[in-house]
């Protein structure tokens, strides 16, 4: 099976031996996204909400480089710092879907990528 690789402008480059994404056959598999923003590399952490709907920009962005949008997704993983966060966070992820929801976990994690509060990747099927 061809595998193609995924990276676009809009979304913050890899910082580590990795992809934005990579499509095998039909199927997307986005590497898990923290709030940098891709033009500075600064991370936006002003809230919890700012910095989701961040990580789901890039989400987006990733998606549209492949051909694909939310309607695709089948499957979420989120990752947070601070299970506190969960209602916020789930929030603004809902508002990015429109009646499908893809199977998800939630999961809280000591720490993550340079201290971010929220990393999300996806898989998607076109």
């Amino acid at each position: 099976m061809e595998k193609q690789i995924i990276n676009t402008k809009d979304a913050p480059a890899p910082i580590g031996p990795y992809n934005q994404a990579v499509k095998a056959g039909n199927t997307l598999y986005v590497s898990g996204q923290i709030a940098l923003h891709p033009e500075t590399g600064q991370l936006v952490k002003d809230n919890i909400i700012d910095e989701t709907h961040q990580v789901m920009q890039h989400i987006k962005h990733i998606l549209s480089a492949a051909g694909m949008d939310f309607s695709d997704i089948v499957k979420t993983t989120i990752f947070i710092t601070d299970m506190n966060n969960f209602s916020q966070v789930n929030e603004v992820y809902g508002k990015y879907f429109s009646g499908y929801f893809p199977a998800r976990e939630t999961v809280q994690v000591a720490a993550l990528p340079r201290a971010v509060n929220v990393e999300i990747s996806v898989i998607a099927v076109k």
